[in-house]
C-alpha cells in the first residue's frame, strides 16, 4: 500500500485529524514505518488503546526506547475514563527523541465520518511538522446532520442547513475554510462510486490529496 509514502510522512510530528478513519491510518503507518524505524502512537486527546501494538502507560513510558528496540512501533499514553488513553504525561520533544516518528491522533468524530471543528479543536501539538486531515467519503450524499460530527457548526460554516445533502463541492469548501491541515486524505472510496467522488472532492481541494480503501488497503494520490 505504501502509505507513509504516498502522504509523504517525515520524521517527526505527525498529527491526524478529521474523521472517517483516523486510526486505522495511524496504525497503518506505524506498521509501515515501523519496519525501518522507531514508531511511537498516542494521542493528544482521548482514543482507545489500538490494537496490535505495545502499550506503555504513565510511568512506563520511560521503557520506550527497550520496547522501540524489539518491536519498531508502541503506542504510549495515559489511562483515562472507559478504559481510554489520554495524551502521555511525557513531553512531545521527548517523545522525539525516543523515535523517528511520532503520530499523534489529535481530534474525536464520535465514529461519523465527516466533521467540523469547535475553535479548541483539533489539539494539534505545536512540535507538529504535518497535519493530515482524513475525511470519509461514506457521508457524501446524505444530509450534514447525519453524516457530520458537529453538524450545527458544519452547516454554519457553509452558510446551508443542516438538512442539506453534503455534496463533493460542499465538503472540499468545508476542508478548504477551516484550513487546519496540509495534506487530505479521502477514505472510504471502496463504496460505490467511492473513486469518481472522491476525484470530484480533489478538483476543489487547495492542498496534495490522496484516497484511499484503508478496509482493502490500496491507496492512490490525486494530487
Amino acid at each position: 500500500m505504501e502509505l507513509a509514502r504516498l502522504l509523504q510522512i517525515q520524521p517527526g510530528v505527525t498529527a491526524l485529524i478529521g474523521s472517517g478513519g483516523k486510526t486505522s491510518a495511524m496504525l497503518r503507518l506505524a506498521s509501515e514505518l515501523g519496519r525501518t524505524a522507531r514508531v511511537i502512537v498516542c494521542t493528544s486527546t482521548r482514543i482507545l488503546p489500538p490494537d496490535g501494538l505495545p502499550l506503555l502507560l504513565a510511568a512506563d513510558a520511560a521503557r520506550a526506547p527497550e520496547v522501540l528496540g524489539a518491536h519498531g512501533a508502541v503506542c504510549i499514553g495515559t489511562p483515562a475514563e472507559k478504559g481510554k488513553l489520554a495524551a502521555p504525561e511525557v513531553s512531545f520533544a521527548q517523545l522525539m527523541q525516543w523515535a523517528e516518528f511520532v503520530l499523534v491522533e489529535a481530534d474525536g468524530s464520535k465514529r461519523l465520518p465527516v466533521k467540523a471543528h469547535e475553535p479548541y479543536e483539533p489539539v494539534v501539538p505545536s512540535e507538529a511538522n504535518q497535519t493530515v486531515a482524513l475525511f470519509g467519503l461514506s457521508g457524501l450524499g446524505k444530509p450534514i446532520r447525519d453524516a457530520a460530527h458537529r453538524a450545527e457548526r458544519y452547516a454554519n460554516n457553509l452558510g446551508v442547513s443542516p438538512d442539506t445533502i453534503l455534496t463533493p463541492q460542499l465538503a472540499a469548501a468545508h476542508l478548504n475554510f477551516e484550513a487546519l491541515h496540509t495534506r487530505v486524505l479521502l477514505n472510504q472510496a471502496d463504496i460505490p462510486g467511492g473513486r469518481e467522488l472522491a476525484r470530484a472532492m480533489a478538483e476543489h481541494l487547495r492542498t496534495p490529496v490522496c484516497m484511499a480503501s484503508l478496509r482493502e488497503e490500496w491507496a492512490e494520490c490525486l494530487s
